[in-house]
C-alpha cells in the first residue's frame, strides 16, 4: 500500500478534526481548547506530551531506534480576531474569531504525521511535533524559545510549514535564502504647542510637521535604500485633533506604521532612517518628537542544508510539482525565533485557488480539505529520510 493509500485511511477523522478546529477558533495564548485537544490526540498516539511550554504550546516526542538526530516540526494554532463571512457547515461559533490563515490546518496535517509515525515508524530519531500558540503577532514562536523550548527538545534541524493560496493543494514550493520579512512596528509622536485654529502663529502645528514626514517617508525606500534590496515602510495609524473641534490646532500628533525587511543590514537601515526623518521634521517645525522602534520578528531564512532536506523529501512526494523559484513574502513569521536556534527551513503548500479572491486574513478564507493528505505526506516523507534507519 502506498503513503497517500495509508494516508487515506485517516483523511475522515482529520477532516473532521479540521472542521472541528475551524469552528472553535482561539486567538493567541488563548488556545486551551486546542491544545487540549492536541495533546490528547498526541498523547492516544502514545507520544510523550509536554504541555504550556508558551503557555498554551504543546510538544509531542516521538523517539524510535538508537539514531541521535533530533529534528522539530511546527505547527501553529491561533485564529484571528475578525468575522467569518463565508457560509460553511463549520463555520465559527465564535463572534469575531476565525481561522483567517490556515491554522487548524497546519494543526491537523501535523496532528496527522504524528498519528501515522507513531503507527507506522520507518524511521530511527527523534521528533519533536510543536504546536505553536500566538504566531499572529502576540509573539509565541519567542516565548517558546524564552521558556526553553531548544533546551528540553534539542533539534539538529527545525521545519514550517504553511498554506498558500493560489498554488495546486499536490504544489509546494521549497526555496533556500529568505521567505519572509522581519516584522518590526515604529511609533512617532509630534509635539508641538496647540492654539486656535484661526491663529497658527501663536503656536506650533504639529499636524503640518506630520504631514511632511508622511509625504517624505517613502523616501527611504525609494532613494536611501538599495534599490536591490526589499524593504516596505508603511504608515498604518494617524491620530491627531478631534473632529469636533476643527478650529483647535492640537498639541499632538501619534503616528505609527510597520517596516519590513529580508536583512539585518536594511532592518537596521529602516530602523535609523525612519528616526532621522522624524528627528529633521521636528527641527524644521521647532517641535519636539518622540520615536519608538520595536524588533517584533526577525526575518525568515531558510539555512542551505535544510532547505535541501525539505526539498528531496517535497520531490519524492510532489515530484515535478515542486517549486524551487518563488517570491519571498513581505509578510512575517515568527517561525524566525526557531529558525535562530537551529537550521530551518518553512516551506510553502498548495491551498488551491483562492476562490472569490479569498487570500490569507480574509472574512471568506478556508483551508482547503485536499491539502490535509498533501502535507502529512510530506512531514511522513520528511521524517522518514531525515532519520532514515
Amino acid at each position: 500500500m502506498s503513503l497517500l493509500d495509508e494516508i487515506a485511511q485517516d483523511l475522515p477523522f482529520l477532516t473532521s478534526l479540521r472542521h472541528n478546529l475551524h469552528a472553535h477558533p482561539e486567538l493567541g495564548f488563548e488556545e486551551e481548547r486546542t491544545s487540549s485537544i492536541v495533546a490528547t490526540l498526541l498523547e492516544e498516539a502514545g507520544l510523550t506530551v509536554h504541555r504550556g511550554l508558551g503557555k498554551t504550546g504543546v510538544v509531542g516526542t516521538l523517539q524510535v531506534g538508537n539514531g541521535t538526530r533530533r529534528i522539530g516540526l511546527r505547527a501553529d494554532m491561533d485564529a484571528l480576531a475578525m468575522p467569518e463571512k463565508g457560509n460553511r457547515a463549520y463555520k465559527s461559533t465564535i463572534p469575531g474569531k476565525m481561522h483567517a490563515c490556515g491554522h487548524d490546518g497546519h494543526t491537523t496535517m501535523l496532528i496527522g504525521a504524528a498519528r501515522h509515525l507513531a503507527a507506522r515508524c520507518g524511521f530511527s530519531g527523534t521528533v519533536h511535533f510543536i504546536f505553536q500558540p500566538a504566531e499572529e503577532g502576540r509573539g509565541g514562536a519567542k516565548r517558546m524559545v524564552d521558556e526553553g523550548l531548544f533546551d528540553l527538545f534539542p533539534c539538529d534541524a527545525v521545519y514550517g510549514l504553511h498554506n498558500m493560496p493560489g498554488l495546486d493543494v499536490d504544489e509546494m514550493a521549497v526555496v533556500e535564502g529568505p521567505q519572509l520579512a522581519s516584522s518590526d512596528s515604529w511609533r512617532i509622536t509630534f509635539r508641538g504647542t496647540g492654539t486656535h485654529g484661526a491663529k497658527p502663529h501663536l503656536g506650533k502645528d504639529p499636524i503640518t510637521a506630520a504631514a511632511t514626514f508622511l509625504s517624505s517617508l517613502q523616501t527611504i525606500v525609494g532613494r536611501v535604500v538599495d534599490p536591490l534590496q526589499p524593504a516596505v515602510v508603511s504608515a498604518c495609524s494617524l491620530q491627531a485633533g478631534d473632529p469636533k473641534a476643527l478650529n483647535v490646532i492640537p498639541d499632538t500628533v501619534d503616528i505609527g506604521g510597520t517596516a519590513r525587511a529580508y536583512t539585518p543590514e536594511v532592518r537596521d537601515q529602516l530602523e535609523q532612517e525612519i528616526g532621522r526623518l522624524a528627528q529633521g521634521t521636528a527641527a524644521m517645525y521647532g517641535i519636539a518628537v518622540d520615536y519608538q522602534f520595536e524588533r517584533r520578528i526577525p526575518p525568515v531564512v531558510n539555512n542551505a542544508d535544510a532547505t535541501a532536506r525539505a526539498l528531496k523529501a517535497a520531490t519524492a512526494v510532489f515530484g515535478e510539482k515542486v517549486l524551487t523559484r518563488f517570491p519571498p513574502s513581505t509578510a512575517g513569521d515568527d517561525f524566525a525565533f526557531f529558525g535562530q536556534n537551529a537550521a530551518g527551513c518553512y516551506v510553502w503548500l498548495g491551498n488551491g485557488p483562492a476562490v472569490d479572491g479569498a487570500l490569507h486574513h480574509n472574512t471568506a478564507y478556508d483551508f482547503s480539505d485536499d491539502a490535509i493528505a498533501s502535507g502529512v505526506a510530506f512531514w511522513t516523507t520528511l521524517v522518514r529520510q531525515e532519520l532514515g534507519e
